[in-house]
């Protein structure tokens, strides 16, 4: 006996008469109703081609007996969204679409939801949402852009980002930087490399939570339109089925998202975001820890730019997600169920590794040492983020210098240009967090271009409470200190001079100076006061929650 439908148990005169008015029949009023959240935008090359993605999959879900609601939320985009309160949108624009998406999805009652995602923030909301909803959901992977040539060199957003940042430098000139930026992007879809777009589209076929083959994909690629079509026909299945998210994204599935972000050495934005996801779905595993503990035996096997010399479409061809799983599956909870119906275990049964040099089988990694760390100590007693890419397996990744402070980014690059910043320092960039920035607003991320492009990634360690881009690997680079500065975390105390020693392989990161100096340090320094924040940034600075939950916001009752 099929289960009732959600939506007919809210039926209603005024509802009835409303839908009547847009075409529905009294058949229709009985059949599943399907949200389709689109986040299409004109702001953004990222989400230029998704109502064309959207009608592809009302047209399927119709035809398998469904009725398609499309409804849009906000579309952040990093590059875009970065422009205004120093980027303090950018973060805090995912906990913007998952609570949009529960105010249309619960308030209308439907059935079930299929996400068009797309760049970074849209792609941890559609799971979060979908783990707070717990309605039969799937999440379509809307692509990535074609990058272009200049000069007769591959180019793509990366080398602009870089670029922008050189410039200040006088590594390159406007001219130049001007010419790349009107190549670097050919067609629709987000960010070409293995930064945080691409790497959560991984994690999302990890998770089970999209068809297999569908990360990541040339947007608008004859594939990505063909698994648009088959996501739209599968979820009106799924509602028959009462397949839910809480029934894929168990903990075995969250194991094997943060293997596969290990072995892709993905973004580590990742980490937050699975943490939230987890949080939202009810799943109680602490992700941080779980990056060091499956990190000691998932070595990287493959090496996207920036972290390597092959392009994402090279990734593609070589198989993408579904030959990643295929070369870990000894390591892997295969019994987790995916959107399709089927475990992963009969998913990768017919997954071929097209090219193995691209991604490579376990006894043949590109490096063998965990690629993301997460670091603790006295400076980040919960919780600190290093990513390193491609490891030198031969040296060991220690670093001890000495302090010096900035409060803002500004103040960080001029340092560095006037050259303050020295081989030995450790450049700490503080005020950046949750509620300080807010929203982990700043522009860190700037500041370890600048460090790149002064030539000092491999003279200096970098440390801050901000979010870096998913593009920022190089060097001794760690964010995310938690607890925050603002916040009252021991990173507030730290002054110019002082000793701070990192070792990556013991995952330590203190500050040399005494308990009994810190606590003199905190009485002088009194109560921290955070910076005004107003409209939604002011709702978001008081609600958002430490970084162990995600930074989730304030939890509700679907958690």
């Amino acid at each position: 006996m099929k289960k009732p439908l959600r939506s007919n148990a809210a039926n209603s005169p005024g509802r009835r008469a409303h839908w009547l008015a847009l075409g529905l029949s009294d058949e229709d009023m009985q059949k599943p109703k399907i949200a389709v959240v689109n986040s299409s935008s004109e702001l953004a090359i990222c989400f230029s081609h998704l109502d064309g993605v959207a009608k592809l999959v009302k047209d399927a879900i119709r035809a398998a007996g469904g009725i398609p609601f499309e409804f849009h939320t906000t579309a952040p985009s990093d590059f875009i969204f970065m422009a205004g309160e120093h980027g303090a949108y950018l973060l805090s624009s995912r906990d913007l679409v998952v609570n949009d998406i529960e105010a249309t999805v619960e308030g209308s009652q439907l059935d079930g939801m299929v996400c068009l995602t797309s760049c970074d923030k849209t792609i941890p909301g559609h799971l979060m949402a979908a783990g707070r909803l717990n309605i039969p959901s799937i999440l379509v992977i809307c692509g990535y852009q074609p990058s272009g040539r200049y000069d007769d060199k591959y180019v793509d957003i990366e080398d602009v980002f870089i670029g922008s940042v050189q410039t200040f430098f006088g590594k390159l000139s406007q001219d130049e930087l001007r010419k790349m930026s009107e190549n670097a992007i050919s067609g629709p879809g987000v960010c070409a490399g293995m930064a945080t777009a691409n790497s959560m589209h991984i994690v999302c076929e990890a998770l089970g939570m999209t068809l297999p083959g569908s990360a990541p994909i040339l947007a608008d690629s004859p594939k990505m339109k063909a698994i648009a079509r088959e996501s739209g026909k599968r979820i009106v299945a799924m509602v028959e089925e009462d397949l839910k998210p809480r029934d894929i994204m168990t903990a075995g599935a969250f194991r094997n998202a943060v293997a596969c972000v290990q072995a892709v050495s993905g973004s580590i934005n990742c980490v937050k975001h699975l943490q939230a996801t987890a949080h939202e779905a009810g799943v109680d595993l602490d992700i941080f820890s779980l990056f060091n503990e499956i990190g000691a035996r998932v070595p990287v096997l493959s090496a996207v730019r920036p972290n390597g010399k092959n392009t994402i479409a090279e990734f593609e061809e070589a198989g993408a997600a579904s030959a990643l799983l295929k070369q870990l599956e000894t390591l892997l909870d295969t019994s987790c169920m995916t959107v399709n119906g089927k475990t992963l275990k009969e998913n990768l049964a017919t997954v071929k590794v097209h090219n193995p040099e691209v991604i490579r089988p376990l006894q043949r990694p590109f490096s063998k040492k965990s690629s993301i760390i997460i670091l603790r100590g006295n400076i980040a007693p919960d919780s600190s983020i290093v990513r390193l890419g491609v490891r030198d397996e031969s040296r060991a990744d220690t670093f001890t210098g000495t302090a010096i402070v900035y409060e803002n980014n500004q103040d960080a690059m001029a340092g560095l240009e006037r050259g303050d910043v020295k081989p030995g320092h450790v450049l700490i960039l503080r005020g950046q967090g949750l509620k300080g920035g807010p929203a982990m607003a700043g522009g860190a991320s700037l500041v370890v271009f600048a460090i790149y492009s002064a030539g000092l990634q491999n003279e200096i360690a970098f440390i801050t409470d901000g979010q870096l881009s998913g593009l920022c690997n190089k060097g001794i680079t760690i964010a995310e200190v938690a607890p925050e500065s603002a916040d009252g975390g021991p990173l507030c105390l730290v002054e110019n001079g002082d000793r701070i020693s990192i070792d990556i392989d013991k995952h330590l990161l203190n500050l040399e100076v005494s308990e009994k100096e810190l606590a003199a340090r905190r009485t002088r320094l009194g109560e921290q006061e955070l910076p005004a924040a107003t409209g939604y940034l002011g709702i978001y600075q008081r609600g958002v929650q430490p970084m162990s939950t995600g930074a989730v916001l304030v939890k509700n009752k679907f958690c």
